[in-house]
């Protein structure tokens, strides 16, 4: 018997029995349409997390006081001498110290309390300067930036997260608005495009309010003052091109060493990145979040694989007579065994097929949703079909095994 002919023997003994074929196929189904679905959405996150963090620059430094160490406990921010202060920042912006750093915005960071009329928002108050328009690559829907004049003149002024002042002003100009910050007035001068997403690049600046640096340490914030000078939360820097950012990274280490007396030996109390690296860890976690998820989708497959070895058990056990009959007239071992695998195989491969449109359909209610835009993957498609068809082979054999073994006399006895 060709292959044709068995795929064709294949099909009308499936057929033959369409219910159990079809609740067969359901794990295959399942499980095809899970690992592609769940493999779109952490693709599709990995891609979006890449997209936030390349939109704030690909020259952006980071400096965070504390040394953040792989593997242990860090010790950001608990340490007496891990502090970056203004003036630190004030250091790094002089072009003798490091030249290859373009600008620099420091911050003052805070939870806070928002509010407008009735309206009351809990979220951060970050105290900046106007650099920061340029560093962080913000980017103004209506009105203006703080200026140098209100850095300097500590003036009470703010500029709100474009998704902080549509859920405060619920469609209502915010320009030259009142709202109170910690109970403290402060006019609105200014909108910011929404970024989406989240973190330092993204929901962060959406949901945020900007405020001049010196006005955030003198009227809002206490304790900001230390016997090195006055304290920030981080710095942001921005390298002069993307080429040095390195060379940047080590002029600011260098010259903040020698600014916190640290010694040869010791360690720094501060931590220097970029976006790259950060990008570099979150496209890793992400990685391993995404074979995760294929890994506990493909379960479904093995359980795919369980129920068609059963249900290949059952069919060889009711059609003993038939391959009894098969043999009695010279069919041969090799083809017992090729028919009942073709079946399987044929299981799994329709069920595959059906497989990737569920999985396509989820990606799409997905995307639908507006949380995420998956990205369906080919590779993604041709693993799940390849790895159904390899169930359906290899839970395939052992029934098909059986069969090849029946002897044709007891076969034709069965009852």
């Amino acid at each position: 018997m060709n292959l044709v002919e068995s795929i064709r023997v294949a099909l009308h003994s499936l057929s033959a029995n369409k219910m159990r074929a079809g609740l067969t196929m359901l794990g295959i189904i399942i499980g095809v349409g899970a690992v592609i679905a769940l493999v779109s959405i952490g693709e599709g996150a990995q891609a979006a997390i890449t997209e936030q963090i390349q939109g704030i620059g690909s020259n952006l430094i980071f400096v965070l006081p504390g040394r953040l160490v792989p593997g242990r406990v860090s010790s950001f921010g608990t340490a007496a001498s891990a502090i970056l202060t203004l003036e630190d920042a004030e250091a790094i912006a002089d072009p003798t110290n490091c030249p290859d750093v373009y600008a620099v915005a420091p911050e003052l960071s805070r939870s806070g309390t928002v509010v407008f009329r009735n309206q009351n928002s809990n979220t951060t108050v970050s105290g900046t300067t106007p650099a920061a328009l340029f560093v962080r690559r913000l980017s103004i829907r209506d009105g203006n930036f703080f200026t140098e004049q209100d850095l300097l003149s500590g003036a009470r002024v703010a500029v709100l997260g474009g998704r902080l002042a549509q859920e405060m002003f619920a469609g209502e100009n915010p320009l030259d608005q009142t709202i109170r910050v910690n109970r403290v007035p402060f006019r609105v001068i200014g909108v910011l495009e929404e970024r989406g997403g989240g973190g330092h690049g993204g929901g962060g600046v959406d949901t945020s309010v900007f405020v001049p640096i010196t006005t955030a340490q003198n009227r809002l914030f206490g304790d900001i003052t230390s016997s090195r000078g006055r304290r920030v939360t981080l710095i942001y820097a921005s390298a002069v091109s993307e080429e040095r950012v390195d060379a940047a990274i080590e002029q600011i280490t260098y010259l903040l060493r020698q600014r916190h007396k640290i010694r040869f030996a010791e360690e720094d109390d501060f931590t220097v990145t970029s976006q790259k690296d950060i990008l570099g860890v979150l496209d890793q976690v992400t990685s391993i979040l995404t074979l995760f998820l294929g890994a506990v989708a493909a379960i479904s497959l093995l359980v795919g694989g369980i129920g068609i070895m059963n249900i290949m058990l059952v069919s060889v056990t009711e059609r003993t007579r038939e391959i009894g009959i098969r043999k009695a007239v010279g069919a041969k071992r090799r083809d017992i065994l090729v028919q009942f695998v073709i079946e399987a195989v044929v299981l799994s491969v329709i069920g595959g097929l059906l497989g990737i449109i569920f999985g396509v359909l989820a990606a799409a209610m997905v995307n639908r949703t507006g949380v995420l835009v998956t990205r369906v993957s080919p590779n993604a498609v041709f693993l799940a079909v390849g790895f159904s068809v390899a169930v359906g082979l290899f839970f395939g054999i052992y029934p098909a095994t059986r069969a090849a073994r029946l002897n044709p006399i007891e076969a034709l006895r069965y009852e």
